[in-house]
């Protein structure tokens, strides 16, 4: 089974961290004036501070051990190398092969796969240089203003964080839109947007049968031909980014206009994929290249830098030390930077779809938590809300600071502000403030005694809490790929050390099924004017209360 509890690793850890809980952060810095020099990091561009952190040498030598039993480099390997790491569907997850920049081949199944990656990252460029030169016009022959992606989950969030995180490269005159929910109010606002005459759809669905997706597609079809337009002027109008080629032209969509891409490319690993189709299209051929060099940065250090020395890695054995053995549920990732306001909710799906899990990789239980709760917004906006939560609450949340050195926006005094309120927020985090500290503060404000001792502890911050920063140059295309693919390795190998499948997930298969047979139970009690009783006495209740109340409003 090779569970992570089973190894002297574990045990060593668990008494380790018995002794190491009472130590505070401050006297931790005390005692060692080279920590912050001690525990840094660099890959691809980014610089990790993780030195307030609650880990001693020997904590960290003790993780490594832990990683080392787990055979962490050892599943690296095996993912680069086109390994079944997917065992329950039975495929590799070769994200990392759609930015592999070197010449030497990478393999599936004993075939190499790059020429093909090659051929569609081609054609998608061409296509993307038609539209944004203008020689792509739509029926009545304007040039396209407007990119409307339809797609749900990872077709979804990625390209959506993506174009947000890279607006400053974006196109002048392109404007990108993205469609996701079933909930009509997405498609119809959307719509009342654009222009049928200027508007081009990305429909990204690999099967071409997501529910969501083709509701969204069929409604946004139907928008298009109520204007002048016919059905031969839907090839002009409409794109897919899909596998099922008779799906996309049953559909409209010339198939020379479809992007495919493949089974070992998870949805939420696809945004390299031609699932960044509207990536390309907002910072163009030549930014998508260096997004995926950033990427491919990441994956060679992910590679070959040793455990110590490896970031993706120290960052999951931090998650997994606060996870299992100091009793942290979640997670914060806070943004210095508004352009990654849509980061955390990225990370969620990449974390918590990937890790979420309750099985071993043979399918035995686990024992022990895995996939903290992952959620966040931007600084300083955060500190105005939740950051209450981290500096006086009960609960243990690490945190990761992301920020730029430098701004792609300079406006006065603005980036110097934002760089102080992220610093000063990990040192308050950190430092707290005493109670005598608090006292003496009042007292020099001129503060009587009975006050001061009504206020002293509700202004008294015990500090020691832990957090990550993460600092760039700026962030440009390279930047967020490098990025992106950090914490795509910090996720698996959290997976590898867990002995978990982070590349399926039955979870959101079960409850698309479910949903597929209450919408047909729910269509069928209208049509025949009966009362559902196939569920639950709650579900059939819900449905039946629903379905009396749309029939009096219709």
């Amino acid at each position: 089974m090779n569970a992570p509890t089973d190894t002297p690793a574990w045990a060593a850890l668990s008494s380790h961290a018995a002794e190491q809980k009472n130590i505070k952060l401050v006297d931790r810095f005390k005692a060692d004036e080279q920590r912050f020099e001690k525990f840094q990091l660099k890959a691809a561009g980014w610089f990790l501070d993780y030195s307030k952190n609650h880990i001693s040498d020997e904590t960290l030598s003790r993780l490594v051990a832990l990683a080392e039993a787990q055979q962490v480099p050892e599943k690296f390997a095996a993912m680069f190398r086109g390994d079944t790491v997917n065992p329950t569907e039975g495929r590799a997850a070769l994200h990392s092969a759609l930015r592999h920049q070197k010449p030497t081949p990478v393999q599936v199944g004993g075939e190499d796969v790059m020429p093909d990656i090659r051929a569609v990252l081609d054609r998608m460029s061409s296509f993307c240089d038609s539209v944004r030169e203008g020689r792509w016009v739509g029926y009545t022959g304007k040039r396209i203003s407007d990119i409307v992606n339809i797609g749900i989950g990872g077709s979804d969030l990625g390209p959506l964080m993506a174009t947000e995180a890279l607006a400053p490269f974006a196109h002048e005159s392109l404007r990108l839109h993205f469609v996701s929910n079933v909930d009509g109010s997405h498609i119809v606002s959307t719509l009342k947007r654009v222009d049928p005459e200027t508007t081009l759809f990305i429909v990204a669905s690999k099967t071409f049968t997501t529910i969501e997706t083709l509701t969204n597609a069929n409604t946004a079809k139907t928008w298009f031909l109520e204007s002048s337009a016919d059905k031969n002027d839907v090839a002009r109008h409409f794109v897919a980014v899909s596998t099922n080629e008779a799906k996309v032209a049953e559909f409209g969509i010339d198939t020379k206009n479809m992007f495919g891409f493949w089974d070992w490319v998870g949805g939420r690993y696809s945004l390299w994929s031609a699932i960044g189709l509207p990536l390309m299209l907002c910072i163009g051929p030549h930014g998508f290249k260096q997004f995926l060099a950033g990427g491919a940065a990441m994956d060679e250090h992910a590679q070959t830098a040793p455990i110590q020395q490896n970031m993706p890695t120290i960052l999951a054995l931090l998650t997994v030390w606060y996870s299992n053995f100091l009793g942290a549920s979640s997670h914060l990732i806070a943004p210095y930077d508004q352009y990654l306001h849509r980061f955390p909710a990225y990370l969620q799906q990449l974390t918590m779809e990937s890790n979420g899990k309750s099985v071993h990789v043979d399918g035995t239980p686990v024992s022990i938590s895995t996939g903290p709760i992952v959620w966040g917004e931007p600084g300083t906006n955060g500190q105005h809300a939740y950051f209450q939560l981290l500096h006086q609450g009960t609960h243990l949340i690490p945190a990761d600071f992301i920020l730029a050195a430098e701004s792609c926006n300079p406006c006065g005094n603005h980036h110097e502000l934002l760089i102080a309120n992220c610093l000063a927020q990990t040192e308050a985090l950190m430092n707290g403030k005493t109670t005598e500290s608090v006292v003496e503060s009042l007292r020099a404000a001129g503060t009587d005694e009975a006050e001061i001792d009504a206020l002293k502890q509700h202004r008294t911050f015990e500090g020691n809490r832990p957090t990550n920063t993460l600092l760039v140059q700026r962030l440009d295309p390279y930047a967020l790929g490098a990025l992106i693919a950090l914490y795509e390795h910090k996720v698996f190998a959290e997976a590898a050390i867990w002995n978990i499948n982070p590349f399926d997930q039955w979870g959101v298969e079960l409850g698309k099924q479910l949903a597929t047979r209450l919408y047909d139970d729910m269509q069928t009690a209208v049509r025949e004017g009966t009362q559902v009783a196939s569920h639950d006495s709650s579900t059939n209740g819900l449905i039946n209360r629903i379905n009396a109340a749309r029939h009096r409003l219709a």
